[in-house]
């Protein structure tokens, strides 16, 4: 009687699944990944948080509990989650409508944006509503992603020259580069330079380099991913060599000691009014993201993500951050693939990862105050690159006009307005580019292939065919947006001289036949009636066949609905007496 009950938590919880198989060397692999993902997302989860315009410690409070809880609800075995570019920049966006950046207002409104974040993917997962992130077509997503790595690289200047940068789009930023120079600061642009071109040689270079000297390559592959650390400590070292650090140069500053306090988020309904939208796309650009990272890993293992349950994973990783001092998270690319080429196995991972944050935050946060802002900004700057696909822009262009205007409107939105209006310009942009496409979709008149049971486009093929048959192929389902289309094709048709004695619908591209176009169709068959020519359907597909059953068009067909194309043809050919009035389902 209990194992109902214990699948039905199994959904919920699939720690209760791969839990029940946990062992010694499962442990072992998923430590060894823990410790080299931990060393990686210390100096990023600092680095986002100051994207996002939130102290440092922000970003290391949203690497702990929300890991555990991850851990608890999670579906990808190598997921790693935490603070992200993308997300963080969209978080900066969000923030800073509402309040000042670096007020205690600001860290206040990152906690109610986590909070709602966490809640619209958790409803989302309970009502298994996966399929809606669909509707961000993955070129609209590589526009946004690179207008948004374009953005945070323009946004870090401040920090590698030293300068007074605001702004959340590409020209706020870049009008105010020329004015700024005069304050640049030497000593930070040599730390901040530096550390950017020494992550870019290693980023290059360090992995065939590291192989020749006989290092596996799949260490090889961690290694270099690891490169920030080594990058930050020399920086640190440097500058304070030099005298530099915390003069001319800017550190962190004091990270406090100790695990994350419990936090309640502001509950003033006109905060939550105006963070609500910017909540919404935050949730779906990061779980889109996320489930795309996990799946892709996945793959590869020949293991299986459930999107519904990443929802709900996520969900409550964000809704964990928002009561321990957080801010947004999703899942990270180069952290995960970290994650998967060090061995991870299980979801085990993360909580271990979450313990060396916090071993982190106990006892290494007099050395973490030290760190540059140079350098830290340089990372996220090296991390940005693997964001940037600007040939994705050519090959999308050459092979749909349509999505690539989609992808090039979405970015320069997302670059001249901001990352808000850059998604909903992409989204709209998508959804109004589909409907005009299947407004005038594509269609042919067909003839039979010599000798075969084959219908092809007369326009493409030597096909035969018959004065008296038009037989008209639409590849797409009928609805309220196409049947006009429809109905000015037909009248085309028909107008002919001579016109046809019977007209012949393939139906075997429409999946969906609308209220809409059902109206149109028995219109059409009341036309056709009037001038003594047949319509005919042909190949309709068994669940359209279902729902025309139930209507009257198929008992006032003015023609016969045949089971073939090839069947219409060989009962229609050469026919010269008046068109079928009774119809014959086939």
């Amino acid at each position: 009687m209990n194992q109902p009950h214990k699948a039905g938590l199994a959904r919920w919880f699939p720690i209760l699944d791969w839990g029940r198989h946990y062992n010694g060397e499962l442990l072992s692999e998923d430590l060894l990944a823990a410790i080299i993902v931990a060393l990686m997302l210390i100096p990023q989860a600092l680095a986002y948080a100051m994207l996002a315009g939130l102290p440092p410690v922000v970003g290391l409070y949203a690497s702990l509990v929300p890991l555990v809880v991850y851990t608890l609800l999670g579906s990808s075995t190598t997921l790693s989650v935490g603070p992200m570019a993308v997300v963080s920049l969209m978080t900066a966006s969000a923030l800073s409508q509402v309040a000042e950046s670096g007020s205690q207002d600001y860290v206040a409104a990152a906690l109610v944006l986590a909070l709602l974040s966490g809640a619209i993917l958790l409803i989302m997962g309970l009502f298994r509503l996966g399929f809606l992130v669909n509707f961000l077509s993955h070129p609209v997503m590589t526009g946004f992603v690179t207008a948004s790595g374009i953005l945070i690289a323009a946004s870090q200047l401040k920090q590698l020259l030293g300068v007074d940068l605001s702004g959340s789009t590409l020209p706020a930023l870049l009008s105010q580069l020329p004015s700024a120079l005069d304050g640049v600061s030497l000593p930070t642009v040599i730390i901040g330079l530096g550390s950017l071109l020494l992550l870019w040689l290693i980023r290059r270079w360090g992995k065939p380099a590291l192989q020749r000297c006989r290092v596996p390559a799949r260490a090889a592959g961690v290694l270099v991913k690891l490169a920030p650390i080594a990058t930050i400590v020399l920086a640190a070292w440097v500058a304070g060599a030099a005298g530099w650090l915390g003069r001319e140069v800017a550190v962190i500053g004091e990270i406090p000691a100790g695990l994350p306090p419990l936090t309640l988020p502001d509950w003033e309904p006109e905060l939550w009014r105006s963070l609500i939208g910017s909540a919404v796309l935050i949730s779906i650009v990061g779980y889109v993201e996320s489930v795309s990272v996990a799946q892709a890993l996945a793959v590869r293992r020949g293991e299986r993500v459930d999107p519904d349950q990443e929802l709900i994973g996520l969900g409550g990783a964000n809704l964990a951050a928002s009561v321990t001092g957080g801010m947004p998270i999703t899942g990270g690319f180069s952290r995960s693939v970290v994650n998967f080429d060090a061995g991870a196995r299980t979801p085990a991972s993360s909580a271990f990862t979450a313990v060396g944050i916090a071993l982190a935050m106990l006892f290494l946060s007099p050395w973490l105050r030290e760190l540059p802002m140079a350098t830290l900004a340089a990372t996220i700057v090296i991390a940005t690159l693997s964001l940037i696909d600007l040939p994705a822009f050519a090959r999308v262009w050459r092979y749909a006009r349509g999505e690539g205007i989609a992808m090039v409107a979405t970015a320069l939105a997302t670059l001249m307005l901001g990352v808000d209006v850059g998604i909903l310009v992409g989204v709209a942009m998508s959804l109004a580019l589909h409907l005009y496409g299947t407004s005038r979709p594509h269609s042919a008149e067909v003839g039979r292939i010599p000798g075969t049971e084959h219908f092809r486009n007369v326009r493409r093929h030597a096909v035969e065919t018959d004065v008296g048959i038009a037989i008209l192929r639409v590849d797409e389902s009928l609805y309220f947006a196409n049947v006009r289309y429809l109905e000015d094709w037909v009248t085309a048709v028909i107008n002919r001289d001579p016109p046809p004695r019977d007209l012949v619908l393939a139906c075997q591209a429409i999946n969906v036949i609308d209220a809409t176009a059902l109206e149109s169709l028995e219109a059409l068959n009341r036309r056709l009636r009037d001038r003594q020519i047949g319509l005919h359907l042909a190949e309709v597909k068994g669940p359209v066949m279902d729902r025309l059953s139930r209507t009257e068009l198929v008992e006032t067909l003015n023609g016969r609905v045949f089971l073939s194309t090839f069947d219409a043809w060989c009962a229609l050919h050469g026919r010269e007496s008046a068109p079928l009035s009774t119809p014959v389902t086939a």
